[in-house]
């Protein structure tokens, strides 16, 4: 039998009324503080040449934002939990780039007591677990409430010179763990959406299912439940739910495909509603700011950004971007996000046809 990683089989002396018994016990061996590091620099917390901790250096001082600084740098999130003496809940100095998220960044006395994580829409969850840490940063930066005040008082599909391309940021898992307990993601009015995702009570918290040091998630904690995971690469093949979200008849095909079914048919809608609708094409590609001007098959560059921006536009477009910087959204929250998407595509459907035969909304 293959035990988990860390648990030791001991052989234990249980004296009782000066009687030896022998037993077979576990206990769980602590990793050392070698073993910790050498995980850590494995992990994108520790890469020090990351886009996301070299942004600001050629800055003249090379000075983070006050707003990026809580997640881009050690320094920023002491100052954001009071581990250096000052106000919790903001950064209130001037931080320099050159730092990690390192041992001191999560391992410091507010930030082991933290119990509630403050999301973009403004809504206090309560998390008293250290998984709160996480929380703080892979949240996003915009929400429900941010789109609708942006887009108050104008008419859905007039093209407004105020509007542009709404940015989720990066890595928000924890946005979609929470789902509509956290409204993150666009939550159309009139429309209910599941909240937190609960998994089972071992394995529910964002260090549960991700080694805390390295960030790598470890299949023997799922292979007893889900029995065709043995590697890493198999944690995309899982599937519970006998639904046919995507209408396609196969319901043994992993959760992870009927999320792609969704964003692919919405990606679809969004061109057709931008062609057909604004009268200007639209494509999108993996690199700031997304979404940009048809260019008839040539590169795009930051020249050709979309600037014919409509309020059901930005509302699609938001979410479609939102899926994609979760890779693991449908890990972390299938019904919640296959919900967006399904929402997203029935709201273009009130200006163009979208193909949505068969589709399902959770």
């Amino acid at each position: 039998m293959k035990w988990p990683r860390g648990v030791v089989v001991g052989l234990i002396v249980v004296v009782i009324g000066g009687v030896g018994a022998w037993a077979y016990g576990f206990f769980v061996a602590p990793e050392s503080v070698e073993e910790i590091s050498a995980k850590w620099t494995l992990s994108g917390h520790a890469d020090g040449e990351s886009y996301s901790f070299t942004r600001w250096d050629d800055e003249e001082p090379p000075e983070i934002p006050r707003v990026c600084a809580k997640c881009h740098s050690m320094e920023g999130y002491l100052d954001f939990v009071g581990a250096d003496g000052s106000a919790a809940g903001e950064v209130d100095r001037a931080v320099l780039g050159g730092s990690v998220v390192s041992c001191r960044t999560c391992h410091n006395e507010p930030a082991h007591q933290m119990a509630e994580v403050t999301f973009p829409s403004d809504i206090t969850v309560e998390e008293r677990t250290k998984a709160a840490n996480c929380m703080q940063c892979h949240q996003g930066r915009q929400s429900t409430p941010d789109i609708d005040e942006a887009l108050a008082g104008l008419e859905p599909d007039v093209v407004s010179d105020d509007l542009g391309f709404v940015n989720v940021h990066y890595a928000v898992a924890a946005a979609t763990l929470l789902g509509g307990d956290a409204q993150v993601g666009y939550q159309y009015p009139g429309k209910s959406y599941v909240g937190r995702f609960e998994h089972v009570e071992e394995y529910d918290t964002c260090i549960e299912c991700h080694d805390a040091h390295s960030t790598f998630r470890n299949p023997d904690q799922c292979s007893p439940c889900h029995l065709n995971v043995v590697d890493r690469t198999d944690l995309r093949e899982i599937r519970v739910s006998g639904v046919d979200y995507d209408g396609d008849g196969d319901v043994d095909e992993p959760i992870r495909g009927e999320v792609a079914s969704f964003h692919d048919a919405l990606y679809a809608a969004i061109q057709d509603y931008a062609a057909e609708v604004i009268g200007e094409p639209i494509v999108y590609e993996d690199s700031f700011p997304y979404f940009f001007n048809d260019p008839d098959g040539g590169e795009v560059t930051f020249a050709d950004r979309y600037a014919s921006w409509t309020p059901r536009l930005v509302r699609a477009t938001y979410n479609y971007h939102y899926v994609h910087e979760d890779a693991g959204a449908y890990t972390h929250n299938a019904r919640y996000v296959l919900q967006l998407l399904y929402d997203s595509m029935e709201d273009l459907g009130q200006a163009v046809p979208v193909q949505m035969e068969g589709f399902v909304r959770p």
